[in-house]
C-alpha cells in the first residue's frame, strides 16, 4: 500500500536567479520536462512551469525523499542559492502566490495566470496531471482569479517598462508602428510584453547576447525579430519607439544612431543611461529618462502593495482549506485500508467459524446473526482507537504514523499463509487467529 502522494517542488526564479540560470533549469519545454520527470523512479505525477522569469517543476511521489531525488537534476548547473526547494505545503502555497502575481517581477501582473493555465494543459497532455496536482494547480488558478476579482492587485501601471509604453502612446500613434526594445533583462522583457498588448506591428529586441534577445522575442505574439547591439544604427532610423533597458556601464546609443529619423520617441529606463543625453537635442527625437517615469509608477506600486496583503489573506484561507482536505483524505485512505483488511480477515474467519458450528449441530438464523454481529462488533471496537489515532495524526501532520498504518494494512498482509495440512486449496490459519479455536462452552451456548 502506497502512502498517498505528496508534492515536492523546485523553483528557479527572478528573485534569486539570473536569466541565464532560469534558462538552464529544466528541459527545453514544459512537455519535455514533465516527460523526463515521469520517467524517474517513484514519480506518479509531474507539473512544470516555464516563463522568462521562472522555471519550476513539481512531482508527486509516495515518499518525499523520492521527490527530492527526482528533482535533483532539474537545475544541476545553477547556483544553490538560486534554487528554491519546496515541500508539500510549501509547494501548495507557492503555486497560489505565483498564480496571484505575488511572485511576479511586476506585483499582481495578469500574464502569469494565463501562462500557468497553458503549463497545466501542457503537463496534462504529457500525462503528468493526476488527482494530487489536479487539486493543487486548479486551486492555485482559483486563488489567482479571486485575487484579481476581489482585490485591485492588478490595477494601474506599476513597472517602468509598462509606464514607458503608456508614455509613448500619449506622444505618438503606435498603430502599425515598429518598436525597438534594447536589453533582454527584466525591464526589457516587461516592456516587450506591454508592447505586445498594443497596436504596434513589429517588435525588435536588441541585446549583446542574441539568444537572450530571442528568448524575449518568443514571449510575444506580435511579429518580432532580434539583432545584436552593434546592429542598432541599422534599425533605429526606421522605428517609431525605442525603449532601452540594458545594464551597460556606457551608453549604447549616441546621436549618430538616430541619423535620418523623422519622428521617434526614445525612453531610456536604464541606470546608468543607455542613451547619450545629447540625443534629445536632435530634431524629431523626444527623449525621456527614468525620472520622467518614476512618478507614474510610485503611487500604483504603493497601492498594489496594500492590495497584496489582502491577497495573502485569501491565500491563507485557501491554503488552510486545501490542507484540511488533504489531511482528511490521507487519514481516510489509511482508515479505509485498515477496515478493508480487517473486513477481509473477519469474512474469512467468520465463514470458517460458522462452518465449524454448522458441523457441530447446525445454527438457527438468530444464532448465525448473533455470531455475525459479534464479529462486526469486534472489528469496530478493535479499530475505534486506531481510527481516532490516525485522524489525530493527520491533524498534527504526523505522516510517519499514517505511513506505518498503510504499510501494516497492506492488501496482502492478511493473505492466507502457505502452510501444509490443508486440502482442496484450504490452508490452516495461524495459531491465535480469530475463531481458530472456539471453546466448547461457546458452541454449547449457541446450541441452546
Amino acid at each position: 500500500m502506497k502512502e498517498p502522494g505528496a508534492i515536492t517542488g523546485v523553483s528557479v526564479a527572478h528573485g534569486d536567479a539570473t536569466i541565464d540560470e532560469i534558462d538552464a533549469a529544466g528541459g527545453e519545454s514544459v512537455r519535455a520536462t514533465v516527460s523526463d520527470l515521469l520517467a524517474r523512479d517513484g514519480v506518479e505525477e509531474a507539473f512544470a512551469l516555464r516563463t522568462c522569469n521562472r522555471s519550476e517543476a513539481y512531482v508527486v511521489t509516495d515518499r518525499t525523499t523520492k521527490g527530492r531525488e527526482a528533482l535533483e537534476s532539474f537545475a544541476p548547473s545553477v547556483r544553490g542559492a538560486a534554487v528554491r526547494r519546496l515541500d508539500h505545503e510549501g509547494s501548495l502555497e507557492h503555486l497560489m502566490r505565483v498564480a496571484s502575481g505575488l511572485e511576479s517581477l511586476v506585483l499582481g501582473e495578469d500574464q502569469i495566470i494565463g501562462q500557468m493555465r497553458e503549463a497545466y494543459e501542457e503537463s496534462r497532455s504529457a500525462g503528468g496531471i493526476g488527482p494530487v496536482l489536479e487539486d493543487a494547480v486548479t486551486k492555485a488558478l482559483h486563488v489567482g482569479e479571486r485575487a484579481r476579482t476581489e482585490t485591485s492587485i492588478n490595477e494601474g501601471v506599476v513597472s517602468l517598462g509598462s509606464a514607458a509604453v503608456r508614455l509613448a502612446a500619449g506622444e505618438i500613434d503606435l498603430t502599425d508602428g515598429t518598436a525597438v526594445v534594447v536589453g533582454a533583462g527584466e525591464m526589457g522583457t516587461l516592456a516587450a510584453r506591454t508592447l505586445d498588448a498594443t497596436t504596434v506591428s513589429e517588435i525588435v529586441v536588441a541585446n549583446r547576447t542574441v539568444p537572450n534577445a530571442r528568448y524575449v522575442a518568443e514571449e510575444v505574439d506580435t511579429d518580432s525579430s532580434v539583432v545584436h547591439l552593434s546592429d542598432l544604427p541599422a534599425v533605429v532610423p526606421d522605428a517609431d519607439l525605442v525603449i532601452t533597458a540594458t545594464g551597460s556601464p556606457e551608453p549604447v546609443l549616441d546621436p549618430a544612431a538616430f541619423t535620418g529619423v523623422d519622428r521617434i520617441v526614445c525612453i531610456d529606463i536604464a541606470q546608468p543611461r543607455d542613451v547619450d543625453p545629447e540625443t534629445g537635442d536632435l530634431e524629431g527625437v523626444s527623449l525621456y529618462d527614468i525620472d520622467a517615469l518614476e512618478d507614474v509608477t510610485r503611487e500604483t506600486r504603493r497601492r498594489r502593495e496594500t492590495e497584496a496583503r489582502e491577497v495573502e489573506s485569501i491565500i491563507d484561507e485557501e491554503l488552510d482549506r486545501i490542507l484540511r482536505s488533504y489531511k482528511r483524505k490521507r487519514a481516510d485512505d489509511a482508515i479505509s485500508a485498515m477496515y478493508a483488511g480487517a473486513d477481509r480477515v473477519k469474512a474469512r474467519e467468520l465463514d470458517r467459524a460458522l462452518t465449524k458450528l454448522e458441523a457441530q449441530g447446525g445454527l438457527t438464523d438468530d444464532q448465525r446473526e448473533t455470531v455475525e454481529a459479534m464479529a462486526d462488533a469486534l472489528v469496530g471496537q478493535l479499530l475505534a482507537a486506531p481510527t481516532r489515532s490516525l485522524r489525530d495524526a493527520a491533524g498534527e501532520d504526523d505522516w510517519e504514523t499514517i505511513r506505518t498504518a498503510l504499510e501494516l494494512f497492506d492488501p496482502e498482509f492478511d493473505a492466507p499463509p502457505e502452510t501444509p495440512g490443508g486440502t482442496d486449496g484450504e490452508v490452516e490459519a495461524p495459531a491465535g487467529a480469530p475463531f481458530d479455536t472456539i471453546p466448547d462452552s461457546a458452541t454449547e451456548e449457541l446450541d441452546d
